[in-house]
């Protein structure tokens, strides 16, 4: 049984790869938010290194226990990974996940992993059909290598796509998850269910081994040193400084996150495709959509549920998967990203 996995994946048809065979894999989804990079699947494999632990040493929780929101012992500026999904929310601590980095969990009767890198601030969730992801032990760019349960086959997290094993060149169907602060979450998804730390593993989850987010410091602080070398260096930012991402089929745009809040509505053309990304000042995240037909959205016309973000124009346009990541980690997988950094001339 495999994960739901994209048979035709952007990446792959870059790489000159062929699909593989249809017994290992799942009904082919929507396409697929990668994009070609300048790597082959050989160099990614060249650059895994080992990240101390070995495979499963950073142990998944694979029956993940909730409670209320009024049984949380969370601060309104803890870190939470929020979930919301065919109409039910969650919200997972990073003081829990630091230590775990993947939950394979169930939600609106779908199998779904919730992932978290540390090292490079990246959480992303993924539909994982029939199968479970756990840590591998390895990263690449300094970013989690997960293997799937099924095939183990090996999936850095930020691609999304596996580098090693039976399904290489297969593209994970994902799924949006939001980094944002527990107050944050609480105030937009009051019903939310929160993850617990009755994990069945002993840990200290009042200590984060890498620092604090509240108040900044130790490693998440911007301008520290990574751990880990990467296979493309940029310098144009202190390499902690958080972006905002998305990939598409003509490349990758990360915009800071100083532009997106300032600005309120971005749009930004990758080659011949055109994308919108709108500020959530709620969650201080964003919403990325592919506005082909150059819409214009106005942010004051804007509102944001627990649906997602509704206004004029908004329902013709095509929502795209976005994610925070530390800048050194982004600019490693996409060494060939677009950047915006303020408005950009017509």
């Amino acid at each position: 049984m495999t994960p739901c996995v994209l048979r035709y994946s952007v990446l792959s048809i870059a790489l000159g790869l062929a699909p593989l065979s249809p017994a290992l894999a799942a009904p082919p989804g929507p396409d697929p938010p990668l994009v070609p990079v300048v790597y082959s699947f050989e160099s990614f494999r060249e650059a895994v290194r080992s990240g101390g632990p070995g495979k499963d040493g950073i142990p998944s929780i694979d029956r993940p226990r909730f409670q209320s929101a009024e049984e949380a012992t969370l601060e309104d500026d803890d870190k939470v990974i929020g979930v919301y999904h065919r109409g039910r929310a969650r919200a997972y601590s990073q003081r829990i996940l630091v230590w775990h980095e993947i939950v394979n969990d169930e939600l609106g009767g779908e199998a779904l992993s919730i992932t978290y890198c540390p090292l490079t601030g990246t959480a992303l969730g993924f539909k994982r059909g029939e199968t479970e992801f756990g840590a591998s032990g390895k990263l690449v760019n300094s970013n989690l290598v997960m293997y799937d349960r099924a095939t183990d086959s090996e999936w850095p997290q930020i691609l999304g796509v596996a580098i090693d094993g039976p399904l290489a060149g297969q593209g994970l169907e994902e799924f949006r998850v939001f980094w944002t602060t527990w107050g944050a979450w609480q105030a937009r998804h009051p019903e939310t269910e929160v993850l617990t730390d009755q994990t069945g593993f002993v840990r200290n989850y009042r200590r984060d081994p890498y620092g604090s987010y509240n108040p900044l410091g130790g490693y998440y602080a911007p301008d520290s040193r990574r751990l880990f070398p990467v296979m493309t260096r940029d310098d144009r930012f202190p390499p902690k400084t958080e972006v905002f991402g998305l990939r598409g089929p003509e490349g990758a745009l990360a915009i800071t996150r100083e532009s997106l809040r300032e600005e309120g509505v971005v749009d930004v053309a990758l080659g011949e495709r055109r994308y919108t990304v709108i500020h959530d000042p709620g969650l201080d995240t964003g919403w990325a959509f592919h506005n082909p037909q150059g819409v214009e959205i106005q942010s004051a016309e804007l509102d944001f549920t627990a649906e997602g973000v509704t206004g004029p124009g908004i329902d013709s346009l095509e929502a795209v998967n976005g994610f925070e990541a530390m800048w050194f980690a982004w600019a490693a997988f996409y060494p060939d990203t677009h950047l915006y950094e303020g408005q950009e001339a017509p």
